[in-house]
């Protein structure tokens, strides 16, 4: 499994080849539970992923985690059909709580060994695929609960990686004075983590873990 975790969306122009898929087509599945406090950015931000996607060589399709939370075993199923995942930002929180709930964390470990597989996202999406949310809570509401999201459910992050992923660092983001005081919190703490600024991803293949400046 490829990793390509983005500090913000990719602008036009911006068309990472660690993003194509593997034989020049593949089938995308887009996750925008990261956004379900937000319902009125849904449909503009779906629209403007499958466009960036579509032009990588995708064939997309919205992949909505609330529709397998009472049937978290289909969700494995229905990973097969997909070359790439690719999660939006939003509440973080939200996220992991969707990925949980839905059976995502257990499902996409069983990809782990697909060298054809990749998961990736932006902010928030990228955020999960660490080991947890320490310092994010200084940022994203952790108490936040969307109608149809059990309460009672843990938010687990994917632990794809060692690290921590704080997007927006100093960046001209509504969010960056926020950010900054999450990642003075994971130095005090000694809490391992990556600081991304907007225009930068991190491309993870096994081991090798490489910083991309998108706008290059």
């Amino acid at each position: 499994m490829r990793l390509i975790l983005s500090s913000w969306y990719l602008r036009p122009g911006q068309r990472p080849p660690q993003l194509r898929p593997v034989g020049g087509s593949g089938r995308a599945g887009i996750v925008l539970n990261a956004l379900d406090q937000f319902g009125d950015s849904r449909d503009r931000d779906l629209a403007r992923e499958m466009y960036t996607l579509e032009r990588l060589g995708y064939a997309v399709q919205e992949l909505d985690l609330r529709e397998f939370f009472e049937d978290r075993f289909r969700l494995r199923v229905r990973l097969r059909d997909f070359d790439l995942v690719w999660a939006l930002g939003g509440n973080s929180f939200v996220l992991a709580r969707a990925m949980t709930q839905s059976g995502f964390v257990d499902a996409v470990r069983h990809r782990l060994d697909d060298e054809s597989f990749a998961y990736g996202g932006y902010s928030a999406g990228a955020c999960v695929a660490g080991p947890d949310l320490q310092g994010i809570d200084l940022v994203d509401d952790a108490s936040m609960v969307p109608p149809g999201y059990s309460a009672a459910v843990e938010p687990r992050c994917l632990d794809l990686i060692p690290f921590r992923i704080v997007p927006h660092w100093r960046s001209e983001h509504p969010e960056s004075e926020l950010v900054e005081s999450a990642a003075v919190h994971l130095d005090a703490e000694g809490l391992s983590h990556r600081c991304l600024r907007d225009g930068q991803a991190l491309v993870v293949d096994g081991d090798t873990v490489t910083l991309v400046e998108l706008n290059r």
